[in-house]
């Protein structure tokens, strides 16, 4: 048999691009810097030569304006992605997402469609600072007519990626920048992956890990660590957190008994906070122990690389978080950093956007 080929999550996602522009002629990519030599991050390189310039547009700095015509063309039968390089940028464009496009089903009595995807890069890395490394997911994840996916993996970025676009409401579509360069196993041609169920990325039966976007990847090298030492933990991969698969959360609870968030945001008021909020409504019998999160630090990103080597959370920093849910000793190793890694950096092949 064949074993199955593997790319890049940055391909996975240009592939879907190019597989929805292919079937359906209904679709526009739009966005600064999609025709960009270097491709949006590699995740739309030469689509525009492939399809063309009228359904593969670069656009001027003027999210407002920008999604505003995009409204317009999804209503009106079109499917647009609108593409921003960093989430912060797609803040000038909140009324036209969360009060109109996010309405309109609702206030149309469910006649009217709005087929609008509205991508964005978030997350950590090469010094991007306060004002350009924001992961808001729950600020849209808030807001009801809103769907909100966060892939964690090459197949579920190419899959959900379709879903998006095919779907008849607006999806906001979350990418963390570390996330571009692993490889997985990505089936070619045409699929989906539902919006809204989990993925249990591994099974366990000591403490469930949820844990979204890139730390599902960290949470996978804490589960590592920790099954060296016979804690066997379950992750769960929260990959769309709205509609919000709870079920399968508080079904993992009653296997586990313990649970630990680990979100690549805030903790006050966050998506870490409805996760434990909904076990303590559902399952709070199945609790052995109180649940603990695993966020940022509660103040802005620093740019400086040696301040944020100490403020993002990682693997180590969940392992922690599970000790105590277990009423084990801390271990220092945890929190140890093998000489020579660069913590602002996901792998020294990273150089930046440009």
């Amino acid at each position: 048999m064949t074993p199955p080929r593997e790319i890049s999550y940055a391909a996975a996602i240009r592939e879907a691009f190019a597989t929805c522009l292919a079937r359906d002629p209904s679709v526009v990519l739009m966005g600064l810097g999609v025709s960009d030599p270097k491709g949006f991050f590699g995740t739309t390189i030469n689509l525009h030569l492939e399809f063309g310039e009228d359904r593969v547009m670069d656009m001027p700095c003027a999210e407002a304006g920008m999604t505003g015509v995009a409204l317009g063309a999804a209503v009106n039968g079109m499917r647009p992605v609108i593409n921003h390089q960093r989430l912060d940028f797609a803040l000038l464009s909140m009324d036209q997402l969360c009060t109109q496009a996010a309405k309109w089903r609702y206030m149309f009595g469910g006649k009217e469609r709005v087929p609008l995807v509205m991508r964005a890069i978030i997350g950590r890395g090469w010094g991007q600072g306060p004002q350009h490394s924001q992961s808001l997911q729950s600020w849209f994840a808030h807001i009801p007519g809103l769907k909100v996916v966060m892939p964690a993996t090459p197949h579920d970025a190419k899959g959900m990626l379709i879903a998006a676009i095919e779907d008849d409401d607006p999806v906001v579509f979350l990418e963390h920048r570390w996330l571009h360069h692993l490889t997985g196993p990505v089936p070619e041609g045409h699929y989906t992956v539902p919006l809204g169920p989990t993925r249990t990325a591994r099974s366990g039966d000591k403490v469930t890990i949820a844990a979204m976007s890139y730390m599902v990847i960290e949470a996978l090298e804490a589960a590592d660590r920790l099954a060296a030492e016979g804690i066997e933990a379950e992750v769960i991969d929260v990959r769309c957190l709205r509609p919000l698969d709870r079920e399968s959360l508080i079904q993992s609870i009653w296997r586990t008994g313990r649970l630990v968030v680990a979100d690549g945001a805030w903790a006050s008021a966050g998506m870490s906070a409805e996760l434990i909020a909904s076990i303590s409504e559902s399952a709070f019998g199945a609790l052995k122990a109180a649940p603990k999160r695993v966020c940022l630090p509660d103040c802005p990103t620093p740019t400086s690389p040696s301040l944020a080597a100490d403020y993002y959370p990682r693997a180590g920093h969940i392992a922690a978080a599970v000790r105590e849910v277990l009423d084990l000793p801390p271990n220092d190793a945890d929190l140890l950093v093998p000489a020579g890694v660069e913590l602002d950096k996901p792998n020294p092949a990273f150089t930046g956007p440009f």
